[in-house]
């Protein structure tokens, strides 16, 4: 288990602690919700943790097949749903490879990140387009 340690610093602000490495980080509410903008809020973080997770499996899974994406990239864009109950709407996924990759290789890392532990754990309702770029 990850234990992470959070503490509201008014303001709708708060600091989180990653227990394991110290690692701190910290939100704010987003301007279109009562906050200043100030940094990221907590569904930019769903949207980031969606990124890298899709990332980091692409990663495990370049290892397995022992080839280099590094420098491999992707944005996610965030939309909320314009009426309430406020919630993530959609997340829309693009991941660019520079890398010349084989098809088959190709398909593995694309099968991979549609495995992402984040991906799966996200309500069905929010919609989660993804698309690659190769080359």
């Amino acid at each position: 288990m990850v234990s992470i340690q959070l503490e509201y610093q008014g303001d709708l602000h708060c600091s989180a602690v990653h227990g394991p490495s110290g690692t701190t980080l910290a939100t704010d509410a987003p301007k279109d919700n009562q906050g200043r903008g100030e940094s990221f809020s907590p569904t930019d973080l769903v949207a980031t943790a969606l990124g890298s997770c899709m990332l980091t499996v692409m990663g495990i899974m370049a290892r397995t097949l022992n080839i280099d994406i590094a420098g491999v990239t992707a944005s996610v864009g965030k939309e909320m749903t314009s009426t309430p109950p406020r919630r993530i709407e959609r997340l829309t996924v693009k991941i660019h490879v520079p890398h010349a990759i084989s098809e088959e290789n190709r398909l593995k890392l694309e099968r991979a990140a549609h495995t992402c532990p984040v991906h799966k754990s996200l309500h069905p309702d929010v919609q989660i387009p993804i698309t690659f770029t190769w080359g």
